[in-house]
């Protein structure tokens, strides 16, 4: 019972942040319209389907505070990370050849060269600002920043091509009052919120903060499931001295809250990838990873430090975060390889990234 309540709580937390992601998508694919499938894949596809990794982060900070809270959000982003470098092509790669749709994917290597290296700088960093204890303004700026001149880097590259891309999303099905109550339900907030009318700037909008909130909700109850599960014993819904699992924070973090938020990168990647859209799908995984250290890690980061205090790794903490870095960073750089290693990619190499990923879990138990 211990071990099954919260399991339950992230388990309904996975399915509303993976529900309530596909209106997030079906808005910010709207807003960023004109943006070419690269690219859009690469930022506005990756942040979409990011924000749980975001906001995750920014609870462990705010609830377990400090060096606990850090290396929660670090957990999530670190594990999250290696998810989406692995399981998110292997599974393209499977979805593909299962369905019929293409025994191999291709990718352009221009894509798999700018968004890896951009990763490879972004990690470097991380652990440059780990090992010298710059958990603080200046080491929260210097992610954010990496990240806000990859964007403006893909955004401005984009512009000297002169491409736009003007097909979005749009909804011409009929739908009744009751049947907007039944999606609202359901948590379809695109049928819901815009039905049989034609989104626009203030729809998208609109769409986009209502799945928002309902998904900041989620990833608040999947932190609070994370602890509950990380503890050895704990009290919930009036039920007394029930067992956890006796886990730091860090691992649960990285096992379990990685997987819950890597929900919405593995449904658009594969959704991507059965269109033949290869490079959004892989794009957007490696996009998410961008996103994931530069803005989802060095915002809370930054903005903990303004409001309370730079945050001082205990060094049992710190020697664990680097452990975890630098093992990201070795499995980012050989991903990279067997992506760019030849010009299609199969079954064999998607087996191969999956065996990858089963490798850091051990590790990290083993850790």
């Amino acid at each position: 019972m211990g071990i099954i309540i919260p399991l339950l709580l992230i388990v309904i937390s996975s399915l509303v942040i993976w529900r309530t992601s596909n209106g997030f998508e079906d808005a910010s694919s709207f807003l960023g319209r004109n943006l070419t499938d690269g690219v859009k894949g690469a930022t506005i596809n990756a942040i979409s389907s990011s924000i749980p990794e975001l906001l995750t982060s920014i609870f462990f900070l705010l609830f377990l505070k400090d060096s606990e809270g850090f290396s929660g959000g670090l957990g999530t982003v670190a594990g999250s990370a290696v998810f989406n470098a692995m399981v998110i092509p292997a599974l393209s790669i499977i979805a593909v050849v299962y369905y019929g749709v293409s025994q191999t994917i291709q990718i352009s290597k221009k894509v798999i060269y700018r968004d890896s290296i951009a990763l490879i700088i972004l990690q470097i960093a991380l652990i440059v600002i780990i090992y010298f204890q710059l958990l603080n303004v200046i080491g929260g700026a210097i992610l954010v920043c990496l990240y806000l001149i990859y964007v403006i880097y893909m955004i401005s590259s984009m512009k000297a091509k002169g491409v736009t891309n003007t097909d979005y999303y749009n909804v011409t099905t009929s739908i009744s009052t009751k049947n907007r109550l039944v999606s609202f339900l359901q948590l379809d907030f695109s049928t819901a919120l815009i039905g049989n009318k034609k989104i626009n700037n203030f729809r998208a909008i609109t769409l986009l903060l209502v799945s928002l909130l309902f998904m900041g909700s989620s990833c608040l109850v999947l932190v609070w499931a994370c602890e509950l599960i990380g503890e050895k014993q704990y009290s919930i819904f009036g039920l007394e001295n029930l067992s956890g699992l006796d886990l730091p924070i860090s691992i649960v973090a990285v096992i379990i809250a990685a997987a819950a938020t890597s929900v919405p990168d593995t449904i658009l990647s594969v959704k991507d990838a059965m269109k033949g859209n290869y490079n959004d799908a892989i794009s957007n995984a490696i996009g998410s990873n961008i996103f994931d250290i530069g803005f989802a890690l060095g915002f809370p980061i930054l903005m903990f430090s303004v409001f309370y205090n730079p945050i001082f790794l205990t060094q049992s903490i710190q020697n664990f975060s680097l452990k975890i870095m630098f093992v990201l960073l070795a499995l980012t750089v050989l991903t990279f390889i067997i992506l760019i290693s030849n010009k299609k990619i199969g079954l064999s190499r998607g087996i191969l990234l999956l065996i990858l990923y089963i490798f850091f879990i051990v590790y990290v138990l083993l850790s």
